[in-house]
């Protein structure tokens, strides 16, 4: 199989015509597809189907009522990436997915730092927390970065797959939103399947903790 994206043509493509195909398809799948050069599969019966993801993107967010940072931690450095989600809740009552920012191969100290800055960037209501890997450590490392961080922990006590499912339901309601593109979320997102997680890599389910939060 062989793979080209535009910008590996760019010195023979008008500057204005690859600004024009960016701007207008940069982040969506059409965009991965024809402008990367990907090739993007469905996996059956998957919660969440790349069409409906491409359909609930939005470019802007409508004012917000409320902001929640969801951190997921990993174990330790060298295992899972650190999802760290920011979503928002509408005055039109639809959720909006603001920013990926998960770090992988991170101390607990510097995924600390990046989620502390999610929180004053997006002036976030809330830091909620899965502490189930790391218990009191991870508001104790929080708090080193911002000490009033406002924070809230959780515990999981059901699978992954159990826990997207739910969230899974929105999207199909139309009820959530996608501000921009996110590749490797969408990615991990529509990799969890009616057996579980099946997707590329690790999946991070930082996604899930704001819901309902």
């Amino acid at each position: 199989m062989t793979r080209g994206r535009t910008q590996d043509n760019a010195a023979h493509l008008p500057e204005a015509f690859l600004a024009a195909v960016t701007a207008a398809y940069g982040g969506t799948r059409l965009g991965r597809q024809e402008l990367d050069g990907e090739l993007i599969e469905d996996l059956p019966g998957a919660l969440w189907r790349r069409d409906a993801i491409e359909q609930a993107r939005v470019r802007l967010a409508p004012d917000l009522i409320r902001v929640v940072v969801g951190v997921d931690p990993p174990v330790s450095r060298d295992g899972d990436a650190c999802g760290i989600v920011v979503a928002g809740l509408g005055l039109d009552g639809t959720g909006y997915v603001l920013a990926d920012a998960t770090v992988a191969q991170a101390s607990p100290e510097q995924w600390a730092r990046v989620v502390a800055a999610c929180a004053r960037d997006f002036a976030a209501d809330r830091v909620v927390a899965e502490v189930n890997n790391g218990g009191e450590l991870v508001e104790s490392v929080l708090r080193q970065c911002a000490p009033a961080l406002p924070y809230r922990a959780v515990r999981a006590s059901r699978g992954k797959a159990a826990r997207a499912e739910p969230v899974a339901a929105l999207y199909e309601q139309g009820r959530v939103r996608h501000v921009g593109g996110y590749p490797a979320l969408e990615d991990q997102l529509c990799g969890f399947g009616p057996g579980g997680y099946e997707g590329p890599g690790r999946s991070r389910t930082a996604l899930t903790r704001w819901s309902g939060r």
